[in-house]
């Protein structure tokens, strides 16, 4: 029985991937490379000296899709595929529409035609959209997302729930992640977006190779500990763990829907992150303050507590070590 990674060749896919290969699963990666490149094929099995079967293949392609599911016998998904710029989201809502909910569904029509049973979707911190308390909670529920990346969440959420009411033998488990940075300590695979970085620490790392003239700080009169924006950020070693994780609980609990954050427990400040990452890997990041991006809360951090409790999961990973693996993979890239 294999365990399908669709998306696996990106951030957080990728890492996952050596995770899961180092504990011995058996798994099928599918990709398009719309934000990946093909050697992280390569730099996945350099890493844990194992092999993998891959599908150079779009999730909107229900015919390879179909395929994918007749040559494997796929017992459990872990789905990542989707677009994730929260401002590209906003100058193209249809896009994101159309790829993040429709590539979705065609997965789970596939899935049902297959009998498989379990999927564990990524999903984000965007889905509580503004709900007054900086620390967010399972039990808050969904809000209304700020823009529409968040929106796309929000509603597969909903739809992965709809699915298990109608087939109470489906297994579901929904991560809310937090702000992953980091990268492997080998240094070999990591965040390397194509264009302009969307994500602060992928445009440090930009700017620590000269790539960008200096950071954006987008505002520094918030109400916060140096008037700069606080976001809960998770090494994604520590994130690509929680699936696994995931995937355990599944198992043990059976059929239902499980909703988790996996966070940090704790927010770092824009200055905080370049202040850690000059420290750590002895390098200037230039930057400048600029205009506040409307709709930016002043902070908001996870409360891992039930992912603690329920998946026996917690992060283990410093700011510095986040800092210091993200530089480490940019100089060898």
């Amino acid at each position: 029985m294999s365990i399908l990674v669709t998306g696996g060749t990106g951030y957080i896919g990728s890492h996952t991937v050596v995770e899961l290969l180092e504990i011995g699963k058996d798994i099928v990666v599918v990709d398009n490379f719309s934000n990946s490149r093909p050697e992280v094929i390569e730099n996945i099995k350099k890493i844990t000296n194992k092999d993998f079967k891959f599908y150079e293949v779009d999730i909107l392609d229900e015919e390879k899709m179909n395929q994918v599911f007749q040559e494997n016998e796929i017992d459990a998904v872990i789905h990542f595929a989707g677009l994730k710029a929260v401002g590209e989201s906003v100058k193209k809502p249809l896009e994101y529409y159309y790829n993040n909910i429709t590539g979705t569904l065609i997965l789970l029509k596939v899935m049902r035609k297959y009998n498989c049973k379990k999927i564990v979707f990524s999903s984000s911190a965007t889905v509580y959209g503004n709900p007054g308390n900086p620390k967010y909670v399972e039990t808050m529920g969904r809000g209304v997302p700020t823009n529409p990346y968040g929106k796309t969440k929000a509603m597969i959420e909903e739809i992965l729930e709809d699915t298990y009411n109608a087939d109470k033998n489906m297994s579901i488990s929904i991560l809310r992640y937090f702000n992953p940075i980091g990268a492997h300590p080998s240094g070999i695979i990591g965040e390397n977006p194509q264009g302009i970085p969307n994500n602060l620490m992928p445009y440090i790392q930009k700017v620590a190779i000269g790539e960008l003239k200096e950071v954006s700080v987008f505002g520094n009169d918030y109400n916060t500990k140096d008037g700069t924006g606080v976001r809960d950020y998770i090494h994604v070693q520590d994130l690509a763990v929680g699936h696994l994780k995931a995937l355990e609980y599944l198992e043990k609990k059976g059929s239902g829907v499980y909703i988790h954050n996996l966070g940090n427990g704790q927010g770092y400040s824009v200055l905080e992150i370049i202040n850690t990452f000059e420290k750590v890997n002895n390098v200037k990041i230039p930057y400048k303050i600029t205009d506040r991006r409307p709709g930016d809360l002043d902070m908001f951090y996870a409360d891992p507590t039930k992912a603690k409790n329920e998946l026996g999961w917690e992060n283990k990973k410093s700011l510095e070590d986040m800092c210091r693996d993200s530089w480490n993979f940019m100089k060898n890239n």
